[in-house]
């Protein structure tokens, strides 16, 4: 069954079309079509902009040098980024895919996690979501642009709403030969305005995002992603799985396991299940998965990493831990201070979430083994790459702090002001990219003609880069669709 949050967003999806349908038709008079779009004049904002490109001179004269300085680290950045994916997905398409599922190159457009299957990279992106972050997007980028053509005396035609179906823009329309007999330092600055604007409102809104952090969520337990490790040295290994090892050299391991003489056989848990292998070094138990042991010989290592024979493991402890004997556990650091007023060999029960089911862990406390005073479950936390974005972002969550909604409407506007601040700083770099249809590209022309001081090879260059970057998005869309097939 659909949520509410989804039917009440379908709701606001066809009020908006038949708005927008029913606005066209009325203003029709005054409606341009160029290809898909529609476009609708207006001398809306054009005293706001006048007033704003005349009154703060001074500012918007020093503002004029951060925004081409900027806008040339987005340029640079953005460059890069590309660059270093089509290498990755050229030289290890199959590596790539295994970790990324998604096509490289996705449309913006709401609902995309769920229709290109990348809901593990971003959160929900509903219409709603979509229809307030790019309309923040477009204007804060377009009146940019405007006062920074007033400032530099570039006339201002019209102002308008650009329409592509249920997706609005919003333009600052220039007049071009005004524009081309302005100097390269004023027309970068133009060009360079729209960008400059939206990192500045991704940096508001990525603040007011954190701040909403901490009233919309509260936390709810400590989570873990592993069990504890030690490294192990493999001539110290004395038998796996019960089959005595007299040669444990790699090569000699790796051939057992080939063999299928040494499988995964040792199962552990009682609620969930792991099937493991077992290792014995110096008479002690450690635990692993026979394809983690083989990739690890594999290597060649005379160390492996394998895990300790402790409660957290040998019970299959999962989920967020939200108390131990009765005593709320609210965040990770408040497990180290629960734990420690126990003691080894202490028997606890221990309480934790998992996918909201609540279970239930008897278990007797360990010695750690770097401090034989201390108590131990056996859990740890390994970094790992961070997939979803706003994860990635979000540097003011304790990652191994389990979180819950703090109810009501907080969380919905916690998500949105994550994409208003998301979709600023992603229009920001690719906007920035040297291509003919987009600011960065007409920007990289006059720096090479700057540079170059001429003007036929800038034109060249302006052609080309475009070229490039097209054939740099082709060649990620062919490996990733032979990584996809093959691997």
């Amino acid at each position: 069954m659909a949520s509410l949050t989804f039917i009440y967003d379908m709701i606001f999806l066809v009020l908006f079309c038949l708005a927008t349908v029913f606005f066209l038709y009325v203003k029709r008079k005054n409606i341009r079509r160029e290809g898909l779009m529609f476009l609708y004049k207006t001398k809306i904002g054009i005293k706001f902009i006048n007033y704003v490109g005349s009154k703060f001179k001074r500012t918007l004269n020093i503002l004029s040098y951060i925004i081409i300085f900027v806008s040339y680290i987005l340029m640079i950045g953005v460059v890069y980024l590309i660059g270093k994916s089509v290498y990755l997905y050229v030289t290890k398409p199959f590596l790539v895919t295994s970790i990324v599922k998604a096509p490289p190159i996705v449309p913006v457009i709401p609902y995309f996690p769920q229709l290109f299957g990348m809901q593990s990279y971003f959160p929900d992106f509903s219409f709603t979501y979509f229809i307030v972050s790019i309309s923040i997007v477009a204007l804060v980028h377009e009146f940019a642009h405007g006062i920074f053509m007033k400032y530099n005396k570039v006339r201002i035609k019209s102002t308008g709403i650009a329409f592509l179906g249920p997706i609005l823009g919003a333009f600052v329309e220039q007049d071009e030969k005004d524009m081309e007999k302005k100097s390269k330092t004023a027309q970068m600055s133009i060009l360079g305005a729209g960008v400059f604007a939206n990192v500045i409102t991704a940096l508001i809104f990525f603040i007011i995002w954190w701040g909403l952090f901490y009233v919309s969520f509260i936390p709810s337990g400590a989570t873990f992603n592993s069990y504890a490790t030690g490294i192990v040295s493999v001539s110290s290994i004395e038998s796996i799985n019960g089959i005595n090892i007299t040669n444990p050299a790699n090569q000699n391991l790796i051939n057992l396991i080939d063999s299928r003489k040494i499988q995964d056989t040792k199962v552990l848990g009682t609620q969930d299940k792991l099937n493991l292998t077992e290792v014995i070094i110096d008479g002690k138990s450690y635990f692993i998965t026979i394809d983690l042991l083989k990739k690890q010989l594999e290597m060649n290592r005379t160390e492996i990493i394998l895990y300790y024979d402790m409660p957290g493991i040998r019970n299959v402890v999962k989920g967020a831990i939200i108390s131990i004997d009765e005593t709320p556990v609210i965040s990770y650091g408040d497990l180290g201070n629960v734990l420690s007023k126990y003691n080894p060999g202490d028997r606890v029960e221990i309480k934790t979430k998992d996918n909201g089911e609540i279970k239930n862990y008897n278990i007797i406390l360990e010695k750690n083994p770097l401090n034989s005073s201390k108590p131990m479950i056996g859990i740890g936390n390994l970094r790992n790459i961070k997939m979803n974005m706003a994860d990635n972002f979000a540097i003011f969550k304790n990652p191994f702090t389990e979180y819950e909604k703090n109810g009501g409407f907080l969380p919905f506007i916690y998500y949105l002001v994550f994409w208003i601040f998301l979709l600023n700083l992603l229009v920001a770099f690719f906007n920035m990219l040297p291509a003919s249809i987009l600011d960065g590209g007409r920007f990289f022309y006059l720096t090479v003609w700057g540079i170059t001081k001429n003007e036929k090879l800038a034109k060249k260059a302006y052609k080309y880069s475009g070229k490039l970057i097209l054939l740099a998005f082709i060649l990620m869309l062919i490996s990733w669709g032979i990584g996809r097939a093959f691997g």
